[in-house]
């Protein structure tokens, strides 16, 4: 009989959420470059690969039915339809790593966020990313110049849904700067991997709390 190894409970999953716009995957990708010891979680869409993206990096791109598949075998932690695509989080790196005993960096959605946390309620660690304000946001969706006007509007419409679900999250920073927004989740990370005692780490000028 083989035995499944156990979830190691000092093992810790960063879920971080935030409005499409916001930064979360410049974080992201700054946490992960950094000597944290923090394993990246790579979600699995359905959606195109933008310029820049790699395959098995950035996400798992794939097709609907490459997707439904994963579905129905039930390979997904979580999954989810934005703007036409499917995205999901598949289960076997996640449970792995968290049984080796180390720290995940998870970036999905906020009902996504709460499907994980409701599998791993003692190792998940929620964090969500804001826009210092709609009208900065509204700015910023227009500058990348990603998206049609329709497209903006729908994104930030969704936006002021997430924000309207951020008290469900154990912090939430305000990226009024990447540097700024970078080192508040970096004093996170290292508080909660270091620390049996969880506090308010101190940053000036971010919006940062543990329940």
């Amino acid at each position: 009989m083989t035995l499944t190894p156990k979830i190691k409970p000092n093992s810790k999953i960063f879920i971080v959420s935030a409005p499409s716009g916001c930064g979360k995957t410049t974080l992201c990708k700054k946490l992960l470059k950094d000597k944290l010891k923090l394993y990246q979680s790579v979600s699995a869409t359905t959606r195109p690969r933008r310029k820049g993206e790699r395959n098995g990096a950035d996400y798992f791109f794939m097709s609907a039915e490459e997707f439904i598949r994963m579905i129905d075998t039930k390979e997904l932690l979580e999954y989810e339809e934005n703007f036409g695509f499917l995205y999901g989080t598949p289960k076997k790196l996640i449970e792995e790593l968290l049984q080796k005993g180390k720290n995940v960096l998870l970036s999905i959605d906020v009902k996504g966020a709460m499907n994980v946390r409701k599998n791993y309620p003692q190792n998940s660690v929620l964090i969500f990313v804001m826009p210092p304000s709609m009208d900065e946001l509204k700015k910023r969706l227009e500058t990348r110049k990603a998206d049609t006007a329709k497209s903006i509007l729908s994104r930030l419409k969704i936006a002021k849904q997430e924000i309207a679900e951020r008290d469900k999250y154990d912090y939430v920073v305000v990226n009024d700067s990447i540097s700024a927004a970078y080192k508040a989740m970096k004093d996170i990370i290292v508080l909660e991997t270091e620390s049996t005692s969880p506090s308010n780490p101190k940053n000036s000028g971010m919006v940062l709390r543990r329940h």
